[in-house]
């Protein structure tokens, strides 16, 4: 009776240590899920901070294209209206001596399809 006895202590002891050792597998596996989980949102959080940088530099890009393209128009234009200001200037003479000349001096003329008749 007594080896029944010692038996079933040792079965409950060997019981008792797996139920030890169960405990320390699931606080393991749960520190491991845990660190995991914090791995995983520091990994987000690097590339996220890495894809807004790439945003930040291509909008960068892009702004910066679009005000070179700005001045550039600018230029383009403040050049035209210098053109057209001295070609003004310098053919408004001219243009006003043939509209007067136009206007004043009169050729009386009889039109070629006139039949005078009597």
């Amino acid at each position: 009776m007594t080896s029944q006895s010692q038996g079933i202590q040792q079965l409950l002891q060997a019981e008792k240590r797996a139920k030890d050792k169960l405990e320390e597998a699931k606080k393991r596996k749960g520190k491991r899920l845990k660190q995991a989980k914090e791995e995983a949102i520091a990994e987000i959080d690097h590339y996220r901070l890495q894809r807004e940088k790439e945003f930040r530099n291509k909008q960068t890009n892009v702004m910066g294209s679009q005000g070179n393209l700005s001045a550039k128009i600018e230029e383009q234009t403040t050049e035209t209206i210098r053109n057209l200001t001295s070609s003004y200037h310098k053919n408004t003479e001219s243009v006003m001596k043939k509209l007067l000349s136009m206007i004043c001096d009169i050729n009386p003329e009889i039109h070629p399809n006139f039949r005078h008749t009597v």
